[in-house]
């Protein structure tokens, strides 16, 4: 198979919430569909995607490249004391390349103060472009823009600090889909690349696989800015932004041609991927040796005072207790889980001693007599009859889960505590994403299409709402005859359903895990991506719970129980009359 002599280096996945429309997961499939030996994501702060994204290349035999567009603050004194957003697309050469953009994409959401954009600052730049390659971002880069205001000097000093951030590794990006100030600026950056000996790079920055998803875009940029489709005043979607064939390329940049060979240099010369990892955990005793020790040492003495509180002294009785801790301890150190078991004791002993409620212990962790002893649980698994092996079995090598339910109002200062004993950067909480689904994307779309919401509404409780069986769109429309018959009878309840059908599924905004949190040996940003949640007050990972754990950090689960607190506070009701 003959490759294209083009790379598409810039396309958004759905991850650029309501801005991009594909799935992380599909881009190679069109890539390999198109002939493409290689592709890029460059989603706007963030990596959320690139494990699905490389995941899916890897399946159809495609090469992909990880970048972002990099939020990054003018230099005020490049834009008149101004402070000003522009953009930058980064891209990882290698591991430290991968590393880097980890680095900065957590920069660009934390270091800053909270409610401005996320970005960083060209002295944030500094010291972590190492194995990055940079292009100048087309059209919303600081470049073009400079040069469409004929703010020529700035210009070429902003130039001249990129390439000094990224030597040899900077790239003079055109697009050309229509937008003013590239049109503007175009001339003037072809000039300063052959001025500088810079490599022209051509690229079509792609929100949508197909230019029949282009109204469906349109409609979600809208739903994104509160807008109305049929409005002027608005932010609008271009007819451009898919991603275009090698022979279209070759059409539109038929008078540079190096600016498109350059694009398979790029992929040349990128070779990163998001590393799968074994488990990382902090150690509470120094190395794997010292945490087997401590494992068992610990459940040996907490075994007999459980067993002297339970009245169990004889040496028959005891017999089975001894002989199951050391099965689940040769297990548990077998398999190298005994740093994750000395962690979770050591936050529910100190949740306990701070008399915050914590529960019994529930599901399979309840089988561990290794946990009771160490007071992770609270009940005799014995007594109970319950099997460890449901918990830990060497067949079936996963990590250990414990459910572990806190009072609802004081979980917060158990998670508080694991901050200030690891440190604030390895701990954070775990990202989800909400989604738009049936009937939230019709009323989403029905609201930009300026739809009745008595129609609207009307419309989205016909669809089957199962919790436990939920219908698409397509599967309401072909199973609902009222749906059907409004779908055939009116046009615009078929333009809304069509529209609607196209963007069902996509993210729609990004939340925190309700209980999930990672706790690493190192720096978190050094293994994984970070964001701000604005509801957080502690750093979320730009992976959700599959692949946080895909790149080898630990989720401990730190439930919130209402009805802990409600038990909690009975029971001190109750004491206040004299009743324990």
């Amino acid at each position: 198979m003959s490759f294209a002599p083009f790379v598409p280096l810039r396309v958004f996945s759905a991850y650029t919430m309501l801005e991009g429309a594909i799935e992380p997961k599909a881009i190679g499939k069109y890539a390999k569909n198109l002939g493409f030996p290689a592709i890029a994501i460059s989603d706007r702060n963030g990596l959320y995607g690139v494990m699905p994204f490389q995941d899916g290349c890897k399946g159809v035999g495609v090469q992909p490249i990880i970048g972002i567009m990099l939020g990054v603050a003018r230099p005020p004194e490049l834009n008149g004391g101004q402070s000003e957003r522009d953009w930058l697309a980064v891209y990882a050469q290698d591991e430290i390349g991968y590393v880097n953009l980890c680095r900065l994409v957590s920069m660009a959401h934390l270091d800053h103060p909270e409610g401005d954009d996320a970005q960083v600052s060209f002295a944030q730049l500094a010291g972590h472009t190492d194995s990055l390659i940079a292009l100048t971002a087309g059209g919303e880069g600081a470049l073009a823009r400079l040069f469409a205001n004929g703010q020529l000097d700035a210009a070429a000093e902003y130039a001249t600090r990129l390439q000094s951030l990224f030597p040899d590794r900077l790239y003079i990006e055109l697009s050309r889909r229509g937008d003013a100030t590239e049109q503007e600026a175009e001339q003037a950056l072809i000039a300063l690349a052959y001025e500088r000996d810079l490599p022209l790079v051509a690229t079509n920055p792609a929100c949508f696989a197909e230019p029949g998803f282009f109204a469906a875009h349109d409609a979600m940029l809208c739903i994104a800015e509160g807008a109305y489709v049929d409005s002027d005043d608005r932010r609008k979607s271009s007819p451009h932004a898919w991603i275009k064939t090698q022979v279209q390329m070759a059409e539109l940049f038929s008078d540079l041609p190096e600016a498109l060979a350059n694009t398979l240099v790029v992929a040349q010369r990128c070779a990163a991927v998001a590393p799968y990892r074994d488990p990382i955990l902090p150690s509470l005793a120094g190395n794997r040796d010292a945490e087997d020790e401590q494992l068992r040492k610990d459940a040996k003495a907490g075994l007999e005072g459980r067993l002297d509180a339970a009245g169990i002294v004889s040496e028959a009785d005891r017999k089975p207790y001894y002989e199951r801790l050391k099965f689940e301890s040769d297990i548990i150190t077998s398999m190298g889980f005994s740093g994750y078991f000395l962690i979770v004791a050591d936050f529910i002993k100190w949740a306990k001693a701070q008399d915050i409620a914590v529960g019994p212990g529930r599901g399979s962790g309840a089988g561990s007599l290794v946990a009771w002893a160490l007071t992770i649980t609270d009940l005799d698994p014995l007594q109970l009859g319950l099997l460890f092996e449901r918990f830990l079995n060497p067949e079936r090598v996963s990590m250990p889960d414990f459910d572990i339910d806190f009072c609802e109002t004081r979980r917060g200062e158990v998670i508080r505590y694991v901050q200030e004993k690891y440190g604030n950067g390895q701990v954070a909480q775990i990202i989800t994403f909400g989604k738009l689904k049936a009937r939230a994307v019709l009323r989403d779309t029905g609201r930009v299409l300026q739809m009745s919401y008595g129609q609207v509404d009307k419309l989205c409780k016909l669809v089957p709402n199962h919790p436990t069986d939920p219908w698409d769109l397509e599967r309401a429309l072909g199973g609902v005859p009222e749906l059907r018959e409004e779908y055939r009878r009116d046009e615009d309840v078929k333009r809304l359903f069509d529209l609607a059908s196209k963007l069902e599924g996509l993210p729609r905004h990004s939340s925190t895990h309700a209980a999930g949190v990672v706790i690493g040996d190192r720096h978190l940003s050094e293994l994984v991506p970070l964001y701000r949640d604005p509801r957080s007050d502690i750093p979320v990972t730009q992976f959700d719970m599959k692949f946080v754990e895909a790149a080898g950090l630990v989720k401990f689960d730190f439930l919130g129980l209402k009805t802990l607190s409600v038990l909690q506070k009975a029971q001190q009701m109750l004491a206040k009359r004299g009743i324990r």
